[in-house]
């Protein structure tokens, strides 16, 4: 004992205790000295503070490794080991803004994307509510934002009048490409996969698009930030009565402290026929399969992501809007009920799709002190689309359509933020597309094989002042398209493309009558966005925003020339169609207090050279005669006016309405476009006691009304069965409707699991109604009364 204790004496005493540890604590971002840091040597129980310039010094610190603490009231700790063996001077770099980052990380990288434009965020708390339903159905939820729809299972967002190609999707930061261009095209996101949605109205987030004419829907998934080892998920079962619809999610997530994460999530879905107010919907089943999966690894310096996802849709459409021939379309629509109801089943036959959409990303990103971040990411989506007819014979199984589309994308974004007021952003985009329709079908094929190029490149700057932010940017897209395309003789010489575009031809005389034509275009496109955000004071805010857009024509526009299945209507595209090109106006003011939270938007939008469909003529196939949709162009403008108002009762009611008023007109043709939302309203009473077990209740009146402002795209047809010309009635709109829908639920604790019981009627009352934008609404009511149980449990 005493010869141990002399020799810890004497290690003690050789120590040199006579170093000095000393240094500079400074901002990671734009290198200012951070006065007031802790710098604390832990084993050795000494400390210093940084002065005015940041500086620190400690003297008499003795050799060998010591653990170093570095902490400020609002940066992260810094923790690392030192080697002591002579004096030491060193720069630490501490993230001075690094609780504003993590609070922006939390609520969904989850915070907007944007401070200058109308912007509308959804949480996962409101997410939730739609487990079983679709994209579409949640964020039309948003004022402003409605769906067109080909029955219930396939929706369509709609912003501000726009659809389709005009409305961009960034799913993980990925741009989406799916075959929208279809109206029958529903987005392929599961929506369980989404921790939060924000919605851009107009194209002013040019670092996604510079063709989002309508606007943007950013789809954000689960993301790991909690930066020490910890494992939780959470799982959602839906079951509601129409449809027999079932569903199921489940997530987990594994962060480390180490920085390293994984997550995933998947889900089913699955449903029978469907039913009105009175009536089996059949053949309006779906099959849905999806997953997601995430890992990486993740600190404030650097990081790297791989995520993959996977969904499988099988849906099925109403056997009553499958006809072959235009005397059935007349049958057809001059009916109150679907020509075909039968018993409820699980069963999908044809006609119905068939689409897989595989997605896989890769990204890197790196901070540099003093001056930024840079990001590099890769991805590769493939699309498979399946559209399957009523045939029969050989061919009664095979599908009609059947369209591959492969794309390879990838950016480059630099983020300058070493001074917060001034942020200025800059990215190369590009993308390559391939689209392969297989000549399995044994039909004409609707769209052609083609290869799609895009390079981009854009600037935004952010600005910010005592009162008001400003934000500018600018965007350059080349796009070239190179197709291979089989034209009908008859087709090319009576749209005249003989004297335009002779020198495209590569075959003249292929069998069937036919030419083979390689159409080539090329596109420059600049898009631009101004905005400016006023803060009167913590209660006023006004926004004011300008957006230019600029959107080449998509193969359909261009394309087209066939049997389009699953609408009984001969398609026509255009090789004359030119890019469409819109100057968008838009107004905001917010109001905030305790009680009341108050919004109100309105835009103009003139769009040169919109393009859109309408009929044409009427064309006699083997299988009948059809009618002729081809696409034109004409000059448009669009405006309307949204409002969103939540006013605090008291602390248990609450009340709120969103409303929504739009106009749209032919400037060229001088009349109403087509496809336009009518007014709509929607108003809810919520009651909330939290000390029931977060109870709560909700009773929610929508009102929709009757459009009475449309073309009148009737047309003539000749039935020989009845030896006359007969009007074909497609654009009376349907009456206006009234529905009530009630929600309830609460919330339990159970150890270390929150358990959610949640219970849902959509339309309350029955209501029999048809949506002005449901595509099958001339050959069926929409949907009934549904009673809903959902159980969510987070663990």
């Amino acid at each position: 004992m005493i010869f141990i204790l002399l020799l810890s004496f004497s290690t003690v005493e050789s120590q040199n205790c006579e170093y000095t540890f000393s240094g500079l604590v400074e901002d990671f971002h734009d290198k200012s000295p951070i006065i007031g840091a802790t710098v604390f040597i832990k084993n050795q129980n000494k400390y210093a503070v940084t002065n005015s310039e940041g500086k620190f010094s400690i003297p008499n610190v003795c050799s060998g490794n010591s653990t170093i603490e570095v902490s400020h009231v609002a940066c992260e700790p810094q923790t690392f080991e030192l080697n002591v063996s002579s004096n030491i001077f060193k720069i630490i770099d501490l993230e001075h803004h690094e609780e504003e980052l993590k609070e922006i990380h939390i609520k969904g990288a989850t915070g907007l994307k944007t401070k200058t434009a109308q912007e509308t965020l959804l949480k996962t708390k409101t997410l939730e509510k739609f487990s079983g339903g679709s994209l579409g159905d949640a964020i039309k939820s948003i004022s402003g934002v409605s769906s067109i729809n080909t029955g219930n299972n396939i929706v369509k967002p709609v912003i501000n009048g726009l659809n389709g190609s005009r409305v961009l999707i960034s799913f993980n930061n990925v741009r989406l490409h799916d075959q929208e261009w279809g109206v029958e095209h529903a987005p392929n996101i599961d929506v369980n996969a989404a921790q939060s949605i924000s919605v851009i109205k107009g194209a002013n987030a040019l670092q996604y698009g510079g063709d989002a004419i309508g606007g943007v829907v950013i789809i954000n998934p689960t993301k790991s930030s909690i930066e020490k080892d910890t494992l939780y998920g959470k799982s959602i079962i839906s079951q509601q009565t129409n449809g027999r619809l079932f569903s199921v999610m489940t997530s987990l997530n594994k962060s480390y402290q180490s920085g390293w994460y994984v997550n995933g999530q998947a889900s089913f879905k699955r449903a029978g026929d469907f039913e009105a107010a009175n009536y089996n919907l059949t053949n309006t089943g779906i099959n849905q399969k999806a997953f997601t999966i995430n890992t990486g690894y993740r600190k404030f310096e650097k990081g790297f992501e791989a995520f993959y996802s996977y969904l499988s849709n099988e849906i099925g459409i109403l056997s009553a809007s499958h006809f072959g021939n235009v005397s059935d379309l007349v049958t057809a629509i001059e009916s109150d009920k679907p020509s075909i109801i039968r018993d409820f089943s699980y069963d999908i036959n044809n006609p119905k799709q068939d689409v897989t959409h595989q997605l896989l990303k890769t990204n890197f990103y790196k901070r540099f002190k003093g001056f930024g971040m840079l990001s590099l990411q890769y991805d590769y989506q493939v699309n498979h689309r399946l559209e399957f007819d009523r045939r029969i014979g050989d061919n009664a199984n095979l599908q009609a359509v059947d369209l591959k589309l492969k794309t390879h994308s990838f950016k480059t974004d630099l983020k300058l933020d070493s001074n917060l007021d001034r942020i200025y952003k800059v990215g190369i985009h590009g993308f390559y597309e391939n689209n392969f329709s297989d000549p399995i079908t044994k039909v004409r094929r609707l769209i052609p094989d083609y290869d799609r190029f895009n390079f981009g490149v854009y600037s935004i700057a952010n600005f910010k002042f005592d009162t008001f932010m400003f934000s500018g940017g600018l965007r350059y897209d080349v796009e070239h398209i190179n197709a291979k395309k089989f034209y009908q003789q008859s087709r090319w010489y009576n749209l005249n493309y003989q004297d335009d575009f002779s020198d495209i031809i590569i075959d003249p005389d292929v069998s069937g009558s036919q030419l083979l034509t390689n159409p080539k275009f090329t596109y420059h496109n600049i898009s631009a966005s101004l905005g400016l955000t006023y803060n009167v004071n913590r209660q006023n805010t006004f926004t004011v925003n300008y957006g230019l857009a600029n959107r080449a024509p998509n193969p359909s526009e261009l394309f087209s020339d066939g049997l389009h299945h699953s609408a009984a209507r001969i398609e026509l595209g255009d090789l004359r169609i030119k890019t469409e090109t819109s100057n968008r106006f838009s107004a905001s003011y917010k109001f905030n207090n305790e009680k009341l939270n108050l919004g109100v938007e309105t835009f103009y939008n003139h769009i040169k050279d919109f393009i859109y469909i309408e009929p044409s003529g009427q064309e006699t196939t083997n299988r009948g005669a059809f009618p002729v949709w081809s696409y034109k162009q004409v000059n448009a403008q669009l405006f309307g006016i949204d409002t969103d108002i939540q006013y605090e009762i008291n602390n248990n009611f609450s009340v709120s309405n969103k409303s929504s008023l739009l106009k749209g007109r032919d400037l060229s043709g001088n009349r109403p476009l087509l496809d336009i939302p009518p007014f709509k309203t929607t108003t809810s009473l919520v009651f909330k006691k939290e000390n029931w077990n977060h109870f709560f209740a909700s009773i929610e009146s929508e009102f929709n009304a009757r459009q009475n402002e449309y073309p009148n795209n009737n047309f003539n047809v000749f039935l020989p069965t009845l030896n006359e010309s007969v009007l074909v009635d497609i654009s009376t709109p349907p009456p206006a409707y009234h529905l009530l829908n009630f929600s309830s639920g609460f919330e339990f604790k159970l150890s270390k699991v929150h358990l959610n019981v949640n219970v849902f009627v959509d339309n309350v009352l029955n209501e029999s109604y048809r949506n002005y934008l449901n595509r099958l609404r001339f050959f069926a009511d929409d949907l009934g009364r549904n009673f809903k149980i959902q159980l969510k449990i987070n663990y």
